[in-house]
């Protein structure tokens, strides 16, 4: 039997060429459909903004969500601080602030990352820490989990300063800084409390503002509270609360209150505000 090797070469070489070209063909298909679903994520978010998973799963026709985080990844992306991180974007729509957080639609996102490392950073930056409040105030979600988490775990101190817990980088110069500008609020607050009055003791003074404070509705000691903690700026809702035995957010809307010129002087409350009216009953006879 006469085997032509030539021949057999020949076909070999067919077929390898043959299976090199389908793989080629099939590369470029796999690597066009992954440029498609990139682009196809990328219009979705541009034209909404955000989205939760489940929205980007839709969009992409349903894969499996590891799919949907390396598409994201490939893209540069962002999850939510707030909402428990559900909401994504990319690094090319948010519109970071001074402070480096964005929103829309009332969920925000930090160019820091999550809730734990943007509060960190916040509080680290801060020339007196921050209490639970006013970072609450500050990055608009509620923050005292978050702190009391990196207090735990050693990336931040606490310590109650004023009746109120207050939270400190864990660096111990900026501590003491952050420390020192904290315990110089008191201070400058009952400064700006009164007319000056070199003769007027701390207790005193506060005495005569407690005094006056009785003297008002609950209205008026809003918008008092609020406007005494303008004055004081960066702490002053945490520290006027403190000072009128109020709550720190009821402080806090006054001073918006202030700002925004919006209340109404011909009501207390808000309508519907305040108790429930009872009924009198009158007994059988």
């Amino acid at each position: 039997m006469i085997i032509h090797f030539n021949s057999i070469t020949n076909n070999s070489m067919m077929s390898i060429l043959s299976l090199t070209d389908f793989n080629i063909r099939d590369n470029v298909d796999i690597m066009r459909t992954q440029q498609y679903l990139n682009n196809k994520l990328a219009s979705y978010l541009k034209r909404n903004k955000i989205a939760t998973l489940n929205q980007l799963i839709d969009v992409l026709d349903n894969p499996n969500q590891r799919t949907v985080f390396r598409k994201l990844k490939s893209l540069d992306y962002l999850s939510s601080y707030s909402h428990r991180g559900m909401y994504y974007t990319l690094q090319s729509i948010a519109k970071f602030n001074a402070e480096g957080l964005w929103s829309h639609q009332s969920v925000w996102f930090s160019r820091f990352g999550s809730l734990l490392e943007t509060a960190k950073v916040f509080v680290e930056r801060s020339e007196a820490g921050y209490s639970a409040a006013e970072l609450s105030q500050a990055l608009c979600v509620e923050t005292k989990h978050a702190l009391l988490k990196l207090n735990r775990t050693a990336q931040l101190q606490r310590e109650k300063i004023q009746g109120c817990y207050t939270y400190l980088s864990a660096e111990s110069n900026k501590y003491a800084d952050q420390r020192k500008a904290r315990m110089q609020l008191k201070h400058q607050s009952l400064a700006t409390l009164l007319v000056a009055n070199p003769n007027l003791a701390e207790d005193e003074a506060k005495a005569v503002v407690l005094l006056f404070l009785s003297t008002l509705n609950e209205q008026q000691r809003r918008l008092y509270a609020g406007l005494e903690s303008l004055k004081l700026g960066y702490g002053g809702d945490s520290y006027i609360a403190d000072l009128f035995g109020m709550d720190a957010h009821t402080v806090a809307r006054g001073r918006r209150d202030l700002e925004k010129g919006n209340w109404d002087t011909t009501r207390l409350r808000a309508p519907g505000g305040g108790r429930r009216s009872v009924e009198k009953k009158r007994l059988k006879s």
